[in-house]
């Protein structure tokens, strides 16, 4: 599986999960600082 296929199949999910615009996820990206995931989010 080549990698940028690996990261927009994450990229999805990090979208359905957290409920956020698909711009703010970027590999540099924090998921608590920018991306506002809380430690449920976290597990889940």
């Amino acid at each position: 599986m080549a990698q940028g296929n690996t990261y927009e199949r994450l990229k999805k999910i990090i979208v359905e999960q957290l409920g956020v615009d698909e711009g703010d996820v970027k590999p540099e990206a924090s998921f608590v600082d920018d991306l506002n995931a809380d430690s449920l989010d976290l597990v889940e």
